[in-house]
């Protein structure tokens, strides 16, 4: 890629991601990098590099072994701005004062008095809301160094260095809590900046396309689709570059939704893909058979999911390449400062592959974000019904189903979730969920139907919103949708005779049961 990039160093902070999600917003292409992993001084990116942006941390630049980077030579190269943790840095490095806050500073504070002839924060009103968080402050400043906003207990809210394009703020302007945070980014990227904001979904496929035509040339590619919106729009990009020679691969491992394995396969045979479906169900089934640990279902559906790609990639001859639907925050995730989460429970997805299938990797949307790719999608005209369904877990209805899979719960779990996600879809309520499922509690509680004692079972129906799945809040639906509801599934699937909804947001919950 050619365009111009505004780097974002990472120094741990909650909020570095949506930093960059507000730069993409405006078409201006970033890149986030840990601040230990700077690119060496000849490294042809800094020719690209157009600003630079210092991000918050969990860390005090007060602690002995805080992270820590030359500011100063960034400062002669690039226009900067530094954010919370990146504002204290700048005071810290250049013989300003920092010290422990002596109030609270979280949440919510209003601008009192600001510069209005700093180019920062123009169209920014006085009185405008921001989000603080940080347990530290800028007692004094470097000399030279000037204050252009204060709130009514922070004096030293954001600063300047006179004569240079060097900016801090003490607030989070990436978090939608800052009512004009947006106007702020956009007036340190493109006025200040001077970015282009030529990063668009059209530029991106146009040079894409041919990237992947250049690399792959008439090499034959596999992809393993799963039906979701990541794998898809893979699939559309490399299908526009290399066309038949692209194989792709959909199993239907019996955990799918309702009829959902011949829709989506119609789909892509409409979209004019090389795919091949494979009925893998019994085989599925039967490894998960008395199987009630969540670990172990999951270990055992990417087992069986790896052997039966392998086993289908093996019928292709000549393939030299494996597409992968990778999208910017697993990326980011791979390098952080760090390093990789704690696992709290095995990837959704599949996370490796024998170690006899020599191919090289390909990863066309490896620089995008999720929303990013949906624009993409759209871009090359993929099935709206494709790129607007929720996310849903590799493992599929077994991690939906606790206790023992078998066919007959996966029926039950099958056909009250088609009603709620149906039920969503006539309400107009689809596109204002983030996520939504039903799931199987292995659980029998009394009722009555007619005349007659039932002793039957539990679904429970979850629907969460957020942005990225890293957090996520319960969605407040309508009561009388979820009378609708109930009484359907209850009338409708044989075996159940009471719904429940989940109320709980994450953290602590998780998004899926299991």
């Amino acid at each position: 890629m050619q365009h111009e990039i505004i780097l974002v160093l990472d120094f741990g902070s909650q909020y570095t991601q949506l930093i960059a999600r507000r730069i993409r917003e405006l078409n201006v292409y970033c890149e986030i990098v840990p601040f230990n992993k700077i690119p060496a001084n000849d490294d042809p990116v800094w020719q690209k590099i157009r600003g630079v942006i210092l991000s918050g941390s969990p860390a005090s630049v007060r602690e002995e072994n805080s992270p820590n980077i030359d500011t100063e030579t960034l400062r002669k190269r690039f226009p900067l701005l530094g954010v919370c943790y990146g504002a204290q840095l700048l005071a810290a490095r250049n013989g300003g004062e920092v010290v422990a806050s002596t109030i609270r500073e979280y949440g919510r504070a209003n601008i009192s008095k600001l510069n209005t002839n700093s180019p920062l924060l123009k169209d920014i009103p006085t009185g405008s809301q921001v989000w603080m968080s940080h347990g530290d402050t800028i007692k004094t400043l470097p000399a030279g160094f000037e204050i252009i906003a204060s709130t009514a207990d922070v004096e030293c809210a954001a600063f300047t260095i006179p004569g240079e394009p060097t900016y801090a703020i003490q607030f989070h302007p990436e978090v939608t809590h800052s009512t004009d945070g947006f106007q702020l980014i956009k007036n340190f990227i493109v006025d200040i900046c001077g970015c282009r904001q030529d990063w668009t979904p059209g530029l991106f496929i146009e040079e894409t396309v041919a990237d992947l035509k250049q690399r792959l040339g008439n090499d034959k590619v596999i992809l393993a689709l799963s039906g979701g919106v990541d794998s898809t729009v893979a699939a559309g990009l490399l299908h526009r570059a290399i066309g038949a020679n692209l194989y792709c691969i959909f199993v239907d491992n019996g955990l799918l939704r309702k009829n959902e394995y011949g829709k989506v396969l119609d789909s892509y045979l409409s979209m004019g893909l090389n795919v091949k479906g494979v009925n893998a169900v019994d085989r599925f089934l039967n490894d998960l058979k008395g199987v009630t640990n969540p670990e172990t279902k999951r270990k055992t559906i990417g087992r069986n999911f790896i052997e039966v790609f392998d086993e289908e990639s093996n019928r292709i001859e000549d393939v030299k390449w494996l597409a992968q639907g990778t999208i910017y925050p697993d990326v980011i995730e791979s390098a952080s400062v760090k390093g990789p989460s704690a696992t709290i429970k095995s990837h959704h997805n599949v996370g490796g592959l024998p170690e006899n299938m020599k191919l090289k990797i390909v990863e066309p949307l490896r620089s995008l974000f999720k929303d990013e790719v949906r624009r993409v999608g759209a871009a090359l005209e993929i099935d709206p019904m494709i790129l607007s369904r929720h996310p849903f877990p590799g493992p599929g209805l077994a991690v939906r189903i606790l206790g023992e899979i078998t066919p007959d719960n996966i029926r039950v779990l099958q056909e009250a979730d088609d009603i709620f996600i149906e039920g969503l879809r006539k309400h107009g309520l689809y596109n204002e969920v983030w996520q939504a499922g039903a799931i199987f509690l292995p659980v029998q509680s009394v009722g009555v139907m007619g005349d007659e004692r039932t002793y039957e079972n539990v679904i429970c129906l979850r629907a969460v919103t957020s942005t990225d799945g890293m957090t996520a809040d319960w969605c407040r639906l309508p009561y009388d949708f979820f009378a609708q509801i109930s009484n359907e599934i209850i009338n409708k699937v044989r075996g159940v005779n009471r719904v429940v909804y989940d109320i709980s947001s994450k953290p602590p919950a998780t998004i899926e049961w299991e």
